[in-house]
């Protein structure tokens, strides 16, 4: 690459100093969220020296990409400048490649980018340990198939053409599955507070986000339904012979998941961590509830005895509650608590305040039918959206060997397969863009 373009690493800092000239960056987040690079964007202030001005002045055509990230099959993300934009410069933390014209295109160079060949190029030649970084030499001495200007021009369109098919057909059904999402929360929102008969009689509750319940239900704070409301704790990690041979599921916050059941504890924990007194154990069928931190306020259930962390709130119910019944009203409040918690460094809702939150209790039975009726509801939504992720990892892998194929020669576009996908994308709303797009 270092014989067909131009490679240069920016220095330029976020800083802003009265003795330079104002200017516009374009950041890493930029490019890392942005396949084009245009006037939209909405630019960070800064400021630069001319010389710097001078160097990393963006142009129309050039191609930036990341040079450093977390993981080495992260890195070199591309973005092409899709149009003039005086007075933005390129971002410390990035590459600014500036193709020259008379070999290659800026349209070419960045799909190029985007393809496994070079992605597994950069991927190899990323240098780190908790941060990985590429040299210019890496972009340098990427490889580039070079066809003519002209077929380089058809590549880059059929390629704009066909994957904004592609991606319109995934953001598609993307939606989809965000609108089944939402479906979700309504059906649990709505039977759980007002039960299968749309015929009952019903009396307010006096609490908003229960709003009217039917009359024969009871209702009070959770504490009134609870054997036991008390978070768990973390055996010393500096204690080793705590986790040897362990058999007892202990949860923590990433355990939790949008199912309701939780399956996949943190750590398995041994008996002696026990006796020792350093676990807390819950019984089967325990409700758990993430009372701090960033996902504070999710709900899960427990099938077997476990143990959990400090962040986790456990609440054993009594013969009046049915577990189940009270998670699926508990995902209520997954909305509800980041609103209504203490707010310090970490957002904390303790035990006492879960304790006093309003719950509703049908009886027993109606309770069971709610749960069973909510559980079929689930299984179904889960079902289609389970094909509809398969659809969008179908149509991913595919997007990715378009590039692959085209960008190395294996697949040659003519001036027909041009004007054709230009003709069909034309023309193309989201829906048809999801059968049109699909590899068959």
């Amino acid at each position: 690459m270092g014989n067909v373009a131009d490679i240069l690493f920016s220095n330029v800092d976020k800083h802003t100093f009265e003795s330079e000239v104002p200017v516009r960056l374009c950041n890493y987040v930029d490019v890392y969220k942005n396949d084009r690079i245009t006037s939209s964007i909405n630019f960070m202030e800064a400021s630069a020296e001319p010389r710097e001005i001078a160097r990393f002045q963006i142009k129309k055509g050039d191609v930036l990409a990341t040079k450093d990230s977390e993981t080495p099959d992260d890195i070199a993300i591309p973005a092409l400048v899709a149009e003039e934009l005086p007075g933005v410069l390129c971002g410390y933390h990035l590459a600014l490649i500036r193709p020259l014209r008379h070999k290659i295109h800026g349209e070419y160079l960045a799909w190029l980018h985007c393809s496994k060949y070079f992605r597994s190029h950069y991927e190899t030649q990323a240098v780190g340990v908790t941060r990985f970084g590429l040299s210019q030499n890496a972009f340098k001495e990427a490889r580039v198939p070079l066809p003519s200007l002209p077929e380089q021009q058809r590549i880059a369109a059929y390629l704009d053409a066909s994957c904004a098919a592609i991606d319109a057909a995934v953001s598609a059904k993307r939606s989809q599955i965000e609108t089944l999402a939402h479906l979700r929360e309504n059906i649990i929102q709505k039977v759980v507070t007002q039960g299968l008969d749309p015929l009952a009689k019903t009396r307010p509750s006096g609490v908003s986000w229960l709003g009217a319940i039917p009359k024969h239900w009871q209702d009070g704070n959770l504490k009134r339904y609870a054997k036991r409301i008390q978070t768990g704790l973390t055996p010393p990690t500096d204690t080793p012979e705590y986790y040897e041979d362990g058999t007892i599921p202990w949860f923590a916050p990433g355990s939790f998941e949008s199912q309701i059941e939780l399956t996949e504890p943190r750590k398995l924990i041994n008996e002696l961590a026990l006796s020792d007194g350093v676990l807390r154990m819950f019984p089967a069928q325990s409700v758990f509830v993430i009372g701090i931190g960033a996902t504070i306020g999710k709900v899960g259930v427990i099938a077997e005895a476990a143990s959990c962390n400090q962040q986790i709130i456990g609440i054993v119910c009594d013969h009046r509650m049915l577990p189940r019944f009270l998670a699926y009203q508990m995902k209520i409040y997954e909305v509800v608590i980041p609103g209504i918690c203490v707010a310090t460094t970490l957002p904390i809702f303790n035990q006492v305040q879960i304790g006093s939150l309003p719950v509703v209790a049908p009886p027993v039975a109606e309770q069971q039918a709610i749960c069973d009726y909510i559980d079929t509801k689930l299984s179904e939504s889960n079902k289609v959206v389970g094909v509809l992720e398969a659809q969008i990892s179908t149509l991913t892998a595919y997007r990715k060997s378009l590039i692959h194929e085209c960008v190395t020669g294996q697949r040659r576009i003519t001036e027909a397969d041009l004007r054709a996908i230009q003709k069909r994308t034309a023309r193309m709303t989201p829906e048809s863009a999801i059968s049109s797009s699909s590899p068959a």
